[in-house]
């Protein structure tokens, strides 16, 4: 039986490979130390290392040219880093613009990417350094692997690359169009710092990827862009039946000015999966997403097939756990299938332990709904979750002849939640039970506080309060407080007896570790907005 538990024992853990990456990345006992000034020839240097050596680049020097990582025969680890200096982000931190002018900078004079790897590269780590935008902002300024039809077998996947403590950005005023192109195999970006990835009339992304393999570990990053922070999928692979699989993507900051509503940048989504197998989403925070070019979710689980050419898309055991959602026009979307053509299926999807806050319909824009969910999903489930939503709570759509495409397996569960005036709604059906029957036929829709939502709407074993009998339960609803207080009736309501929704005292914790408030002081968790 399917199984998503996180504690010891489980069945099952997505993205447990990916985890490995940070001790395959671990930097072995030097060999030599290659010196290379700002006048010497980095890619010379580049092309003589062997196994264990580290190139040291001059703190507030530039190195302009498009770099390439090259082949080497041996297999162990070289590392390209800038010389240590007083100041900079020591090993399992997290870099900032403000160390800057401690970090050797990688500049290329044109539209092609700084540095990429050359096709079966191996073996690298890049340290404490500054990539700045290419010319005109086009492009992607870190290139690993190839995302086009040359890359058509594994045996040419660049793999063993690590990203740590690295600042990357576009420029402010053009943009840039993508961070990082992530097509290689066993991949870490740990500590880095990616911003000003924007554009007019073109999809940005921070780190996307759509034709290597993983295993990918995402952790304890600041993802900056307009279009996606992180998108796997979204472009035909280059080779037949590849799944992007065994990806961590924990502890980063997902986020993007508010200023740039008012600008001209094309804003989509904080996160999207359109080809991922084997995912753990856990303890980030992400914020800042509005109507724009879309419809303003926040995260999107949704297959899509590139018409038909990557018929074997999906999206498939997922785990999105103990994270922060808040300041967005909407949640989530999960679609089953790709609307545009043939796709795999989206299924064993797990939403548990998340607080989803500060839906603001006047600064955001958008519905703000919880989960938006439709053309036939399978084995979702929603467990343990504070939901304080502003739109409808669950939205359902898809048919055929006129009946609903059903969703199998669903479970929603020991969340608190608002109601608001249609809660759990279906396109074409009425609210409650005409929807969860048309939807979620055989669904186990228990053990959730629904404030405002009538009783008589809705399966027994559920809990209706009012929105103010809901907000008295918390510590303090105004200041953005949402521990419930010792004496709640929900600290025991759960189905096993335990609280309901989400461990709010340890996401505090989390979000402590995952923000730097000396850059972004205003990331304190706010209250609820209307």
């Amino acid at each position: 039986m399917w199984n998503l538990l996180t504690g010891p024992g489980a069945a099952y853990r997505p993205g447990l490979a990916a985890t490995a990456l940070l001790a395959l990345s671990v930097v072995v006992s030097a060999r030599s130390v290659i010196v290379v000034g700002p006048a010497d020839d980095l890619q010379a240097a580049l092309n003589r290392t062997s196994a264990g050596d580290v190139i040291e680049l001059a703190p507030g020097a530039t190195y302009s040219g498009n770099f390439v990582l090259p082949v080497r025969a041996d297999t162990g680890i070289v590392t390209i880093r800038t010389r240590g200096e007083a100041g900079q982000p020591p090993a399992g931190g997290r870099v900032a613009p403000r160390d800057a002018r401690l970090l050797a900078k990688l500049q290329s004079g044109s539209s092609q990417p700084v540095l990429r790897t050359a096709p079966g590269a191996h073996g690298w780590r890049l340290e404490l350094l500054e990539f700045g935008p290419n010319a005109q902002g086009v492009g992607d300024i870190i290139t690993l692997g190839d995302g086009s039809t040359s890359q058509s077998e594994l045996r040419q996947v660049p793999r063993d690359l690590t990203i740590d403590r690295c600042y990357i950005h576009g420029d402010p005023t053009r943009g840039q169009k993508r961070g990082i192109a992530l097509n290689s195999a066993r991949t870490a970006i740990t500590g880095s710092y990616i911003a000003d990835i924007k554009g007019v009339g073109v999809d940005t992304q921070a780190i996307a990827g759509w034709n290597g393999p993983g295993p990918f570990t995402i952790e304890n990053n600041y993802l900056e862009a307009a279009g996606e922070a992180f998108l796997l999928g979204g472009a035909t692979p280059g080779i037949r039946e590849l799944v992007p699989s065994d990806v961590t993507f924990t502890r980063n900051h997902v986020s993007r000015p508010s200023e740039w509503r008012s600008e001209k940048w094309q804003v989509k989504n904080l996160l999207e999966l359109k080809n991922a197998r084997r995912v753990t989403i856990s303890q980030n925070l992400f914020e800042r997403n509005w109507v724009a070019a879309q419809q303003g979710y926040a995260i999107l689980f949704t297959p899509r097939g590139e018409r038909g050419e990557a018929a074997w898309a999906t999206v498939e055991d997922v785990l999105f756990d103990r994270n922060v959602v808040r300041d967005v026009a909407a949640a989530i979307s999960i679609s089953g299938h790709d609307d545009g053509g043939p796709s795999g299926l989206a299924k064993r999807i797990r939403i548990s332990r998340n607080l989803f806050h500060a839906f603001d319909r006047e600064q955001w824009g958008g519905n703000g709904f919880f989960l938006l969910i439709g053309d036939g999903p399978s084995d979702v489930i929603v467990d343990r979750n504070t939901i304080l939503q502003r739109g409808n709570l669950i939205e359902a759509y898809g048919a055929v002849r006129g009946a609903a495409v059903t969703i199998e397996r669903f479970t929603f569960q020991n969340n608190l939640a608002l109601h608001n005036s249609f809660g759990i709604h279906g396109q074409s059906r009425g609210v409650g039970n005409d929807t969860i029957n048309a939807y979620f036929p055989g669904g186990v829709i228990t053990h959730n506080v629904l404030a405002g939502a009538r009783a008589s709407s809705y399966p027994a074993g559920n809990f209706f309060p009012t929105e103010a009998e809901l907000m008295a339960q918390f510590m303090d609803a105004n200041q953005g407080d949402y521990r419930l207080k010792p004496d709640s009736r929900y600290e025991t309501s759960a189905d096993d007896g335990t609280r309901l929704g989400a461990p709010i005292q340890q996401l505090k914790r989390l979000l402590g570790i995952i923000v730097d408030l000396r850059d972004r002081p205003e990331v304190g968790v706010g209250a609820v907005r209307r």
